[in-house]
């Protein structure tokens, strides 16, 4: 993980700041039960500044985190816990760990709207992992390609992306990180590919893609050979920019 985001976000090395133990004891005592190693090692790397990779509206340091649940604007919860407050001002839909729900050393991430009920949740990835590494590359290296495009897959397999995988594999596509059956991450040098789906909302013949590349030709060729090699169906539902 650390290989990717130094590799892909610029400056990040001299920009990310991590917070003390201390910060991250009072977050697990909160949390009332031991934090996923994950979330450990993201408080200790950017639990104080995000660089480059930070985003928006979202404000994932500790010191917000701690704030929040100070000031009593969100109460602790057996299974939920505060990572990301969303500083929006209409519909603020701030980001929860779903502790209950543990991955890979890590555990899912759900969004809430402020003032819904904690069973009103919007699940949004697997893993924190996974929405980092999601992010970075589809921010930094994706959206710079200039040509894009998005579609579906989808098929009777209940796990979609071990169809593409092999596929992308075969064509010099690396996996960045490793990831579960909701999402995939495939570069290389003049491409990349990143694919979601929703866990537990029972998507499991459905999963999302976004594409980039130099040019269409290249992306059609891929896309076409996913579709011969595999059994899934494959559709575009945009290209950007437009094709002529």
């Amino acid at each position: 993980m650390e290989e990717l985001l130094l590799r892909v976000v610029p400056g990040l090395a001299e920009q990310w700041k991590g917070v003390t133990p201390d910060a991250i004891a009072r977050i697990e005592q909160i949390a009332g039960r031991p934090l996923p190693s994950f979330y450990r090692w993201f408080l200790s790397r950017m639990g104080l500044s995000m660089g480059h990779l930070a985003y928006p509206t979202l404000d994932f340091s500790a010191q917000r985190v701690l704030e929040r649940y100070a000031e009593e604007w969100v109460e602790p919860h057996p299974g939920l816990l505060l990572i990301a407050h969303d500083s929006k001002e209409m519909m603020p839909t701030s980001l929860f760990y779903d502790l209950d729900a543990p991955a890979r050393g890590d555990a899912l991430v759900a969004a809430k709207e402020e003032g819904a009920d904690e069973t009103d949740l919007y699940e949004r990835f697997e893993t924190l992992r996974e929405m980092l590494a999601w992010g970075a590359l589809s921010r930094f290296r994706l959206d710079k390609m200039p040509q894009q495009c998005g579609g579906t897959f989808s098929g009777d397999p209940p796990d979609i992306l071990s169809l593409v995988e092999p596929v992308m594999s075969s064509l010099g596509f690396k996996q960045p990180v490793s990831t579960g059956p909701y999402c995939g991450l495939y570069e290389r040098a003049d491409a990349v590919m990143t694919c979601k789906g929703m866990p537990r909302h029972g998507l499991d013949r459905v999963r999302s893609f976004e594409f980039g590349g130099g040019d269409a030709g290249v992306l059609r060729k891929i896309l076409g050979e996913i579709a011969a090699v595999s059994s899934l169906k494959v559709k575009v539902t945009e290209w950007t920019p437009a094709l002529a």
